[in-house]
């Protein structure tokens, strides 16, 4: 029986699950209102179909991959049509949000009768030839999901409650993120002060690996600036309002806002970042 399953929305990580569905013989649907041509025309490439809100709420299973800041209300949204729908969807909230965020949505879902399952993505969108990436993925309906790896998808449970799979994103991201977060920062300190290819010449020394990441992880950082800032606010909460460490993700969070500022303005510090990233730019005598 081909199982339908709806992917909200069609972004660079939605469509790209999207296709890979598809591929496995899954009917995908999305929604295209609001999103840009861009975006329409990708997932027209995925094979995702428009639908309506009722129809999305009667698929099999519903994928919520937003940006952080949308999840609470794209639950919200869908609360009313699955709660009319005759059957009951699975609805998976894949979104980099923390614990009380998670718990909250799953809160929002539970009246409408639909199963909920928490679900953290780590990787990167789903490329020809890759397995990943990975879906981690808990709560008491996460068994329900098992039908996901036979559609192409690395699907691993968590044994643990809702909750569960979003402390595990929150805690990776946290490293992952927070570390070109740190490197833009003092690559931009540096830079001001004139240390930079002094900077990267020590780090060329003494720490190869880390400049070798710091060459990949910052340009790559630049256009998705503008979606991590949430995400490290959901990090700043997951940690509490108690830690001394949830300044630091706030810290992190103020400096994606100004370089996804700087991309939209053409501001000198994205330049900055590049230039810094450019392996071999700069050498200086031993």
């Amino acid at each position: 029986m081909t199982l339908t399953i709806a992917v909200i929305a069609p972004g660079a990580m939605g469509s790209a699950v999207a296709r890979r569905l598809g591929e496995h013989g899954a009917r995908v649907l999305t929604q295209f209102a609001g999103r840009s041509q861009a975006t329409v025309d990708r997932a027209a490439a995925a094979g995702m179909i428009a639908a309506s809100d009722a129809e999305i709420a009667a698929a099999d299973i519903i994928l919520s991959i937003v940006p952080p800041g949308e999840a609470v209300a794209l639950a919200e949204r869908l609360a009313g049509p699955i709660t009319a729908a005759v059957k009951k969807p699975v609805f998976v909230d894949c979104n980099a949000v923390n614990v009380a965020t998670v718990e909250a949505i799953a809160g929002i879902i539970a009246p409408t009768g639909a199963a909920f399952v928490d679900a953290g993505i780590i990787g990167l969108p789903p490329m020809p030839g890759t397995k990943g990436p990975v879906f981690h993925v808990s709560g008491a309906a996460a068994h329900r999901l098992a039908c996901l790896r036979d559609l192409g998808l690395d699907l691993r449970v968590i044994d643990g409650p809702v909750g569960a799979a979003s402390a595990l994103k929150m805690s990776y991201a946290g490293i992952n993120k927070g570390f070109t977060a740190l490197g833009a920062a003092i690559a931009l300190a540096a830079t001001r002060a004139g240390a930079d290819a002094a900077l990267r010449a020590e780090l060329a020394a003494s720490q190869p690996q880390m400049l070798a990441r710091l060459e990949r992880a910052l340009p790559d950082m630049i256009p998705k600036a503008y979606r991590w800032v949430a995400e490290m606010r959901e990090i700043s909460g997951f940690l509490g309002p108690d830690d001394p460490a949830g300044l630091i993700f706030e810290g992190c969070a103020r400096l994606f806002e100004h370089i996804a500022k700087e991309k939209e303005t053409g501001g000198e510090d994205i330049a900055r970042i590049i230039a810094f990233a450019e392996s071999g730019r700069v050498r200086v005598d031993a």
